[in-house]
């Protein structure tokens, strides 16, 4: 593929072919994740719940605290606890 204004065609197209290769991997995989859920779902588990937990599990320790307690203050705002 030849250069057209001054954009390597072929190291272009290997990105973007790369990209697309990844893009497929990444629905396959969700794909995956879907059927773990559903596997839970079959068995009892809340996933929403599940999801709410590997949310969680991402965050690091002091953001997570400060969201559990910036949470606790709204809910009483708003009387949800007493």
């Amino acid at each position: 593929m030849a250069d057209s204004g001054g954009i390597a065609g072929d190291h272009l197209k290997s990105f973007i072919e790369r990209i697309e290769r990844l893009e497929e991997e990444k629905a396959a995989i969700a794909g995956d994740i879907k059927e773990v859920y559903a596997e839970a779902k079959g068995t009892g588990f809340d996933t929403k719940i599940m999801r709410q937990i590997i949310r969680l599990r991402k965050m690091e320790p002091n953001d997570r605290q400060e969201q559990e307690e910036l949470l606790d203050i709204y809910m009483r705002a708003v009387g949800m606890m007493v």
